[in-house]
């Protein structure tokens, strides 16, 4: 006979086994403020880090990249270079969507063949990442191979970047996703609505292959003033905050009950510039033409930036001055590429030496809503620039006219970011800096071209030894930032501000991830 107290001792067993295993089985929601509103919810469709950080948090890849962007198994456990241009990946057994149907890997060749779809009017589209990419195949329900047209050691890499789709979605348009229709992913959490510029609902995926989600329902909430967003914080309105301003950072570090993360960051703040029509419209010399052209004035425009200034005065030392496009320890870092040093009077040497001793006029247009103070720094910018001689107008414009209109080449000098997205340079030289075309240089505003810069970029894509890829990557690194092909300032520092109930793992992409989001106890 069974007592009383030994069937009570038994359910007691039982409900701690159960919440020491599932600890996600407490109800709880979460709150969190971003500074910028996802364009889309088609996670192929725009390769911007506002689009790509909430994708992550509803899409895995074959490859996911952790926080220090390193390669880890998501949707594929293992893969293989079966030949130099030859690749298998084995998927994950079990793994079921958000609709309940299972993966397979009929689902990754629909989501491959979908990219160019997808890629369609795109501002910036994740086509460069599948260029190479000749044929991909069902060997078996459970493994796929990629046929590639040359080597593609970074394949990988590539791949992380490429949300999986059902198959049934192949053909589905990014208008019918961003209706909230096929938003369907294998991540922690499902998509329930979206609210351009307002909020995006989440709910947790019960049958995430991963570590279980913590959160019932996640709400992520734009608040595109940084003011407003830290308002929120302190208000209790959210739990926690993302690009929190250098100058409130001290404010949430001395409040009580709340806290600050910083963590490094791979996105560097950088200038381009219209380097291939004879006649621009926002960069004029005493003749009408263009001097950004010139080598010398694009060196002599780098050289005119105090990068220390910025960081001190502006970003409240939340950055590190750059002279390339990777921080240290990426594939690709040149050792000796240092920022130029701030001397306005060589700036001006170099600016007469190419046929402009009295300057030239120049309007510098930027972002007021995408970075952390960006239109404050984009102001001290055009401030030094007219120290060293250059006629400077300064147009700051929201993000969502901003970039189009910056894709549509309107302007002639413009500042963005860029992330290190595969995590080794060929992810951030080929989108800004490789020669246009239709599958090219989908982020080269600037038209840069060098013949040498291409072929070196090309061979660090297909070379299988680690070593001469790098060696290849730190060669095309080296021409285009002789060239000035880009100018870099900063490397961005994120920060994040959250209830001292919570803790988060920063991670150097910067994006926002409800999954790393943990109670502290």
């Amino acid at each position: 006979m069974i007592s009383k107290s030994s069937v009570a001792m038994t359910l007691a067993a039982g409900l701690l086994s159960t919440c020491l295993a599932a600890p996600a089985a407490f109800a709880a929601d979460l709150k969190i403020g971003i500074a910028g509103s996802p364009t889309s919810m088609d996670p192929q469709f725009y390769v911007i880090g506002t689009n790509s950080a909430m994708a992550r948090n509803i899409f895995d890849g074959l490859v996911n990249q952790d926080d220090r962007q390193q390669l880890q198994p998501a949707l594929a456990t293992e893969w293989k270079a079966v030949d130099d241009t030859t690749w298998q990946f084995k998927l994950r057994e079990g793994v079921k969507f958000h609709d309940g149907s299972d993966l397979d890997s009929a689902d990754v060749v629909a989501s491959i063949e979908r990219v160019k779809l997808a890629s369609e009017n795109s501002p910036s589209s994740f086509m460069p990442y599948v260029k190479g990419i000749s044929s991909v195949t069902a060997i078996d329900p459970m493994t796929v191979e990629f046929k590639t047209e040359t080597a593609m050691p970074l394949l990988p890499n590539n791949l992380s970047r490429i949300a999986i789709l059902p198959s049934e979605e192949g053909t589905t348009p990014s208008s019918e996703l961003n209706a909230g229709k096929g938003v369907i992913g294998t991540g922690p959490y499902k998509f329930v609505s979206w609210i351009p510029d307002s909020t995006i609902e989440l709910s947790r995926n019960d049958n995430y292959w991963g570590k279980a989600p913590e959160w019932d329902n996640v709400t992520f909430k734009v608040f595109a003033d940084s003011s407003a967003r830290v308002a929120s914080l302190l208000s209790g309105d959210v739990d926690m905050i993302e690009q929190v301003p250098p100058a409130n950072i001290g404010t949430l570090e001395t409040n009580k009950g709340t806290a600050i993360v910083t963590n490094s960051s791979n996105r560097v703040m950088y200038l381009h510039m219209d380097q291939d029509r004879d006649v621009s419209p926002f960069a004029k010399g005493p003749n009408g033409e263009n001097p950004l052209k010139d080598v010398r004035v694009r060196h002599g425009l780098s050289l005119a930036i105090n990068r220390q200034a910025i960081i001190d005065r502006i970003m409240d030392k939340q950055g590190v001055p750059a002279g390339q496009l990777v921080p240290d320890g990426y594939a690709g870092y040149v050792e000796s590429l240092k920022p130029d040093p701030y001397d306005p009077k060589k700036a001006k040497e170099l600016f007469a030496e190419a046929g402009y001793p009295n300057g030239f006029d120049l309007t510098f247009h930027a972002s007021n809503d995408r970075y952390p103070n960006d239109s404050l720094v984009a102001q001290a910018i055009g401030q030094m620039f007219t120290r060293a001689g250059i006629n400077t107008k300064i147009v700051t414009l929201p993000k969502s006219v901003y970039f189009s209109r910056a894709s549509k080449l309107e302007f002639s000098f413009i500042m963005g970011g860029a992330a290190v997205e595969t995590g080794e340079a060929s992810g951030v030289l080929g989108p800004l800096l490789e020669t246009y075309s239709a599958n090219s240089g989908a982020g080269n505003r600037g038209r840069y071209s060098s013949a040498a810069f291409d072929e070196a970029l090309q061979r660090g894509r297909s070379l299988l030894d680690a070593d001469a890829r790098n060696k290849a990557l730190q060669e095309a690194m080296t021409i285009a930032m002789k060239d000035e092909g880009v100018i870099p300032v900063f490397f961005l520092a994120h920060t994040w501000g959250l209830k001292d109930s919570l803790s988060y793992n920063g991670r150097t992409d910067g994006y926002t991830l409800a999954e790393n989001v943990h109670a502290a106890n």
